[in-house]
């Protein structure tokens, strides 16, 4: 069985109640019930989430020799930390970035990932679903 790990960044413990208009209705910590329901066969599923860009990056490195995969949403960190970016190029275990909306259609700042080069693919626009692509990605 793999060992996944989903990391979210900063202000993603408040989806279901923020902008529910980009984010939906959904908060999190019962989509990933549902994900780890969904993969109960396949994956076990962990989850981090941080709005402190150093304790992602120390999630990053505390994990990222031992496990088959993270699934990474920076939130907002994706488009402005380069030290997560290197954080991800120092581990060996793959990253898959994804986002909730698609970020292409966003403001012009959020075009730019400061992660994605060290990745193995970005996944946007899928609403929570996203993330059960990464995840599937990475079974693959």
């Amino acid at each position: 069985m793999k060992n996944i790990l989903i990391i979210n960044g900063p202000n993603l413990n408040l989806l279901g109640q923020r902008e529910k208009s980009i984010y939906g209705n959904q908060d999190f910590l019962s989509y990933f019930e549902t994900l780890q329901a969904d993969f109960k066969d396949q994956v076990q599923l962990t989850y981090f989430q941080s709005n402190t860009e150093g304790f992602i990056i120390d999630k990053i490195h505390e994990v990222g020799f031992q496990i088959d995969g993270i699934v990474l949403n920076a939130g907002a960190y994706t488009h402005t930390s380069v030290a997560i970016g290197d954080a991800i190029a120092a581990v060996t275990s793959p990253v898959v970035e994804v986002h909730i909306s698609n970020v292409h259609t966003r403001e012009a700042f959020r075009h730019h990932s400061y992660l994605a080069k060290n990745c193995v693919g970005v996944i946007c626009g899928f609403g929570l679903e996203s993330y059960r692509l990464g995840i599937l990605s990475l079974l693959k």
